[in-house]
């Protein structure tokens, strides 16, 4: 830790230690007391001003004890970072589950979320595994009243997109089924690229579905993520930091309005490694929902096929001893179960 000496360091981190548990300033009577200190509370005093000075501490009051700022997370999470790993009965317990569910992507994205919720008890975010490159698997096609049809296109990895189309003239069921044997098979497994490349097809309604086909893959690949699950929205609600429902709702509404949250992902996945970890301390001066808050993200998946990002929010004053390991072993499972399902195919 850069300026600090040893005895600083070690102060700093049993400061932030002590009110990530109990949520309230700590003082230099408590630090002797409860950790059998070999210094006076006279010489930590001296300390914890010097760390405040330094901005990794600050007071909230003139009599209280101190409390960490958002340097003096920065400093504790460099420290946590390479180090924490979850018990090993912990992991037993979460690869238990994950490997008991189907190979179904909507099983495993609402176990994640319910898993990193409840291991960190915090507010967690989990994407579906997203291509990077759209790759076409099959098409069905269903008459549902009149010239409409219902479009499913499922793509390789699991997503599935689904739109109405109107047709010029009503079109039997017989007729839009026969149309889709035909294009599954001659589109299977291709790029976008490569079908725009195909030629036109002679029949008129083919040709129809193929253009459709082809604007819904481009519109898959400009996505950043694929859909989004949450879980553990009460845990924020229970922490002491959000008593004021504002300060609660401020930080949810990043989760309720899908626009901000593709935006946190979109420039947090910029540039992120599959098994990276972030962490987001006070939305790090981009979001100000966040500045009561911090995150810690992680992203997933097999590069060049499909990846997804998961995350944690919830106060400053997380548990990032166990939120931080929580996070980058489940990224781990899923990276696993992406290579297993998916690259498999």
């Amino acid at each position: 830790m850069p300026n600090l000496s040893d005895r600083q360091q070690t102060l700093l981190l049993l400061i932030i230690r002590d009110y990530i548990e109990t949520a309230q300033p700590v003082g230099s009577k408590r630090l002797v007391e409860r950790y059998h200190l070999d210094l006076s509370p006279a010489t930590i005093r001296n300390e914890m001003s010097a760390l405040t000075e330094m901005g990794y501490l600050r007071q909230p009051h003139t009599s209280a004890g101190r409390v960490p700022t958002e340097e003096g997370y920065r400093v504790f999470v460099g420290q946590m970072m390479p180090n924490a790993e979850l018990p090993e009965t912990v992991q037993q317990t979460i690869s238990h589950q994950f490997y008991q569910s189907r190979a179904d992507v909507e099983q495993w994205m609402t176990l994640a979320a319910s898993v990193l919720a409840h291991q960190s008890q915090g507010v967690s975010m989990v994407t579906a595994p997203h291509p990077e490159r759209a790759h076409f698997k099959h098409v069905e096609l269903i008459s549902t009243q009149g010239r409409q049809v219902l479009m499913v296109m499922v793509m390789t990895g699991g997503e599935v997109s689904q739109q109405i189309l109107t047709l010029a003239e009503p079109v039997t069921q017989e007729r839009l089924s026969q149309t889709a044997s035909h294009l599954s098979p001659a589109l299977a497994g291709r790029t976008v690229d490569e079908i725009s490349a195909l030629p036109a097809r002679t029949d008129a309604l083919e040709q129809d579905i193929l253009t459709l086909i082809i604007a819904d893959l481009r519109r898959n690949e400009a996505l950043v993520s694929g859909q989004i699950y949450t879980d553990g929205q009460t845990n924020l609600l229970a922490e002491p930091e959000f008593a004021e429902l504002d300060e609660a709702r401020r930080a949810l509404k990043l989760f309720e309005e899908r626009s901000t949250l593709q935006d946190l992902l979109a420039r947090t996945s910029t540039g992120s490694s599959v098994g990276g970890l972030q962490v987001l301390i006070g939305g790090e001066g981009g979001w100000e929902e966040l500045r009561q808050c911090s995150m810690v993200l992680a992203r997933y998946g097999v590069p060049g096929l499909a990846t997804g990002m998961l995350g944690v929010l919830g106060p400053m004053r997380m548990s990032y001893a166990r939120t931080i390991p929580t996070v980058r072993f489940v990224a781990g499972l899923l990276s696993d179960l992406v290579t297993e399902n998916i690259g498999g195919e």
